[in-house]
Order: structure tokens, then C-alpha cells, then sequence
């Protein structure tokens, strides 16, 4: 049987406003309607970022818990909620961790870069992962080129994760946009996409998303989509809501014989607890 194509969310980001788009959510009211859109189009992972009173980034605890709820009273379980501790050159890998520790989430998304910049960091990194086991929170590591990925690698074969089943999230490009250097970039992380043994997403950028889309579907991979890094249908016309990519992204993965995972699915596939 194919591998069910988990379809994450990744509706607001950290940077981008109303202003952008009319339909991106900024608060716990606008996540919620968002939420119920993208569960009915088969999104299973919401990549949660919350704002502050100003619009602003934030890893304010009470904000991620004012949107949970939220997200919770319209989808109860059918959407596993991702906190992102992503710095936004705002936060220190310290602050990032408390949140985490804190908040205690369902789920969480790292930067590897972020979290643990060098082998210097080891010590205080494993101690971290170690204590998310023991309390059920899912971690996904995000990897943004093949330096990320020979670390990850490295610490993974030296048992870091304490586990061989971690989650993997292969970022496409880039919000500066294209260059020679990117591409070749991209080109590779595609490359390193086809030969890992790990559970890996994508996520691009712009118009690039929907070439994400179909690679992850046809490669036993998985998908992120959302106005945090694309809000475009194609060149000239901006998408109508969350909810069409993520409508896309399961078209796709019928098109290509896998089925749409559900959140159950997900838990499933990562032995999670309930």
C-alpha cells in the first residue's frame, strides 16, 4: 500500500501581513476559520505561528495558547498542531527551548541551524530532544541546505534523535528569491530529498510550491504548503485562501495513487500518543 501523503499547513509564517494577502490569519479568530478550511481539504499538520497585539512574530506562550484553543473548539484532533520556535533573529536558541518546555506542544518544528549551530551545542541539543521524548512532543528538524543535512545526518547515525524515524522538513529555494546560487542550491536538496531514509517534507517558494507538490507525491515524500511561503496562484493572480493549496496538494496525491493522511494517520505513522 502507498505511504498515506501527509499535506501540512504553513498558513501566516513570521513576516507577512494582511497587507499581502486579505486572507492570511494573523489571529486566534482567523486561525480558527483558517484551521476548518484546511482540515476539510485534507491538511493533517497545522505549522502554527503566532503574533503579537501588534501583528508581530512572537513565541509568546499565552499567544500560542489563545490559538490552540482556538484551532481546537472548530477541529478538536483532526489537525496535529506544530509550534514553530523559529528565531525571526528575535529569539536566542535558549528562549526557543523555554517556549517548548513551557508550552509543552503536540508537535514542534526545529531549525537544526538554529538550535544547534555547532557540535559545541551538542550536550545542551540532545538533553533537549531527550526531554521532548519523554513528554510525547513530535519534533520535525527543518534542514535548508546540504551542510544542514551532513550534520543532521552525522548526529542521527550517532543516535542524537534516539530514535532512526525523525521528521524532516527540505526547505526549496528561498524568500530572496531566485539566483544561480539558489537554484544549484535547490537542485541539490532535491537530489538529497530522493536519498534519504528519513520521513522528509518540502516546502518552496512562490509559484515554485506546486513543482514541490508533485516531487514530494511522487517520491514517497511529504508536503508544506501556505501564505508563509507562497501566496500566488501563478504569476499574476494571488490564491483565493490556505485551503486551495492545500485542495492542490491532495489532487495531486490521488493523481499519483497515494491517499491523503489524516491526522490519525500521522500519529499512526509516528507511533505518537494520543
Amino acid at each position: 500500500m502507498a505511504t498515506p501523503f501527509i499535506i501540512m499547513s504553513a498558513p501566516n509564517g513570521a513576516r507577512r501581513q494582511k497587507s499581502d494577502h486579505p486572507k492570511l490569519p494573523i489571529t486566534p479568530h482567523d486561525m480558527a476559520i483558517c484551521a476548518k478550511r484546511i482540515v476539510g481539504g485534507g491538511a493533517s499538520i497545522l505549522h502554527l505561528h503566532v503574533r503579537d497585539d501588534a501583528g508581530q512574530h512572537t513565541l509568546d506562550v499565552e499567544c500560542y495558547r489563545a490559538s490552540i484553543e482556538a484551532v481546537r473548539a472548530v477541529v478538536g484532533r483532526n489537525l496535529i498542531i506544530q509550534a514553530t520556535t523559529e528565531a525571526v533573529g528575535i529569539y536566542n536558541r535558549q528562549q526557543q527551548m523555554q517556549m517548548v518546555k513551557t508550552l509543552k506542544p503536540e508537535a514542534v518544528s526545529l531549525a537544526l541551524r538554529e538550535l544547534c549551530p555547532c557540535d559545541d551545542d551538542l550536550i545542551v541539543f540532545s538533553s533537549f530532544i531527550k526531554w521532548m521524548k519523554v513528554e510525547h512532543i513530535f519534533p520535525q528538524y527543518i534542514l535548508y541546505n546540504e551542510t544542514d543535512y551532513k550534520r543532521f545526518e552525522d548526529y542521527r547515525k550517532r543516535g542524537l534523535f534516539d530514535d532512526d524515524n525523525p521528521f524532516v522538513l527540505f526547505v526549496l529555494g528561498s524568500y530572496q528569491g531566485r539566483s544561480p546560487e539558489i537554484e544549484a542550491m535547490t537542485e541539490q536538496m532535491i537530489k538529497v530529498s530522493k536519498q534519504t531514509t528519513t520521513h522528509w517534507a518540502v516546502c518552496g517558494f512562490g509559484v515554485n510550491e506546486k513543482n514541490c507538490v508533485k516531487h514530494a507525491a511522487l517520491n514517497q515524500g511529504h508536503i508544506r504548503v501556505g501564505f508563509e511561503n507562497n501566496i500566488l496562484r501563478n504569476q499574476k493572480e494571488l490564491l483565493t485562501d490556505n485551503a486551495e493549496m492545500i485542495n492542490y496538494s491532495a489532487t495531486v496525491s490521488q493523481s499519483t495513487n497515494r491517499p491523503v493522511a489524516s491526522a490519525a494517520d500521522v500519529r499512526n505513522i509516528f507511533n505518537l500518543r494520543e
